[in-house]
C-alpha cells in the first residue's frame, strides 16, 4: 500500500463514470437511491443541475490516478431546501456571526432522507480508510472552493462514525421505521397491539373499503408511463396542498424515466375508486431485505385513504414478500400506533468556522440526548425546529 497516491475528481455528473463502474461500488445493502440509473434519472430529467439549488459535483477518489476505490454522491447548495437534516437554524446564527453559511457541500441523495451509504467503496477496499480519505480530501476542497463546510445526511451508523473519526460533528434524528420482527401473516401484525389499537386499525381499513376504494400494489408491468404521469400528478398536488414542506423538484420526466429504467426496484401503491379510476397512490421503492417510502398523493378527499395507501398496505406488502424492514420516510407521531417504531438516523458535518463550530458542539450533545429520550419513550417531540 505504500507508494499509492490517491487523487480527488469533482465529477460534474454521474455520466462521467460508466454505469457499470459506479455500480460496481454499490453493494448488495446500499440502498436504491444511491445507484448510478437513479442519481442519473434526476440529473438528466432537471431535478438537479443548473438553477435547482443542487448543483452535482460528486466526489471521487482515484487510486494512481487511474482506479476508482471510492465516490460519495454529492452536492454544492446555495440553500438547504430539500435536504430534511433541518439546519436553517444554523445558517441563522452564522448570518448572525457575520459567516457566510452558503455555499456548502452535500453528501446525500437530494429529496431523500433514506439512511445508507453515502461513501461507495470499490470491493476489497477498507472502508474505514477510503471513507477518512475522502472526508479529508472533502474538507480540503471545500475550503479551495469558499464552501462553509461538508454535511454528510443518512449515512449508516458505521460509515457516521468514520467521517466523526475525521473530525466531523456527528448529529442525530429520528424517524419511524416499522419491523417484521418475524410476522408471517398480516394477523401477526395486528396481534402486536391491544384490542382498542387493533380494532382502531380495522377500523379505518373497513372505511377505506366501505367508500368503494381498493388498495393495491401495483406488478412489474404495471408500471406504464400513463400510471408514471398519473403518480406524478398525485405528488405535484400533494406539494402544491403542503407547499410549506418543500418545492416541487421532481419532474414527470422523472417518474417516465424511472418506470423505463429503474422498474425492477419500484413498488408502487394504488388506490382505485369503485370505477377503477387510480385515486391516490404511494411511491415506493424495495430492494433486498427493506421498503423505502417516498411520496404520496391523491385526487380525492377520503378518511384514512392517506394511512390505508402509504402504511398498511406497504406493512402488507413486506410481509408478503418477506421484506424485513419499511422506511416510510420522515416525520410522523402518527406512525407510532400503526406499528412504526423512532429509529436513530444520522449525519455527519464538517464546519470550516472555529467559532461557529464551537457552538455547535455542545447543542448537537444536548439534542442527541433528546433522540435517546425519544427512542427510549421517555418523551416525544418534534426536532424539525433544529
Amino acid at each position: 500500500m505504500s507508494g499509492e497516491v490517491y487523487t480527488l475528481r469533482v465529477l460534474r455528473r454521474v455520466r462521467d463514470v460508466p454505469r457499470e463502474t459506479w455500480d460496481a461500488l454499490v453493494g448488495d445493502e446500499s440502498s436504491p437511491f444511491v445507484e448510478w440509473t437513479w442519481l442519473d434519472a434526476l440529473e438528466e430529467t432537471g431535478c438537479v443541475g443548473e438553477g435547482t439549488g443542487w448543483l452535482p459535483a460528486h466526489l471521487s477518489l482515484w487510486r494512481d490516478d487511474a482506479d476508482l476505490v471510492g465516490v460519495a454522491p454529492s452536492y454544492v447548495k446555495g440553500s438547504s431546501e430539500g435536504e430534511f437534516v433541518f439546519d436553517w437554524g444554523w445558517a441563522d446564527a452564522a448570518h448572525r456571526m457575520g459567516i457566510a453559511y452558503y455555499p456548502k457541500i452535500v453528501v446525500a441523495v437530494p429529496f431523500t432522507p433514506i439512511t445508507g451509504d453515502r461513501m461507495l467503496v470499490a470491493p476489497g477496499e477498507d472502508r474505514g480508510r477510503m471513507t477518512q480519505l475522502l472526508a479529508d480530501a472533502a474538507r480540503q476542497w471545500s475550503g479551495r472552493i469558499g464552501a462553509s463546510g461538508v454535511h454528510v445526511l443518512f449515512p449508516r451508523e458505521d460509515e457516521a462514525a468514520a467521517w466523526e473519526k475525521s473530525g466531523y460533528l456527528r448529529r442525530d434524528a429520528y424517524q419511524f421505521h416499522w419491523f417484521r420482527d418475524g410476522a408471517a401473516t398480516y394477523n401477526d401484525y395486528l396481534a402486536r397491539f391491544s384490542s382498542k389499537q387493533r380494532n382502531q386499525i380495522k377500523r379505518e381499513q373497513r372505511i377505506v373499503a366501505d367508500g368503494g376504494f381498493v388498495v393495491e400494489a401495483v406488478p412489474s408491468s404495471g408500471h406504464t408511463r400513463d400510471l408514471a404521469r398519473t403518480m406524478y400528478s398525485f405528488y405535484r398536488s400533494t406539494i402544491e396542498r403542503h407547499g410549506v414542506w418543500g418545492r416541487l423538484y421532481l419532474t414527470s420526466a422523472f417518474f417516465e424515466a424511472l418506470v423505463e429504467r429503474f422498474r425492477e426496484r419500484l413498488a408502487w401503491i394504488v388506490a382505485r375508486d369503485a370505477h377503477g379510476r387510480p385515486v391516490a397512490g404511494a411511491f415506493n421503492v424495495v430492494k433486498g431485505s427493506r421498503l423505502y417510502g417516498r411520496y404520496w398523493g391523491t385526487c380525492v378527499e377520503a378518511p384514512f385513504l392517506h394511512f390505508a395507501v402509504c402504511y398498511y398496505a406497504g406493512i402488507r406488502y413486506c410481509i408478503e414478500r418477506g421484506i424485513d424492514v419499511f422506511e416510510p420516510g420522515a416525520g410522523g407521531e402518527h406512525k407510532r400506533p400503526r406499528g412504526f417504531v423512532p429509529t436513530v438516523t444520522r449525519s455527519a458535518h464538517w464546519i470550516a468556522d472555529d467559532r461557529l463550530r464551537g457552538l455547535l458542539g455542545p447543542w448537537l450533545l444536548r439534542e442527541r440526548a433528546k433522540v435517546q429520550r425519544v427512542i427510549r419513550g421517555d418523551e416525544g417531540g418534534d426536532l424539525t425546529e433544529s
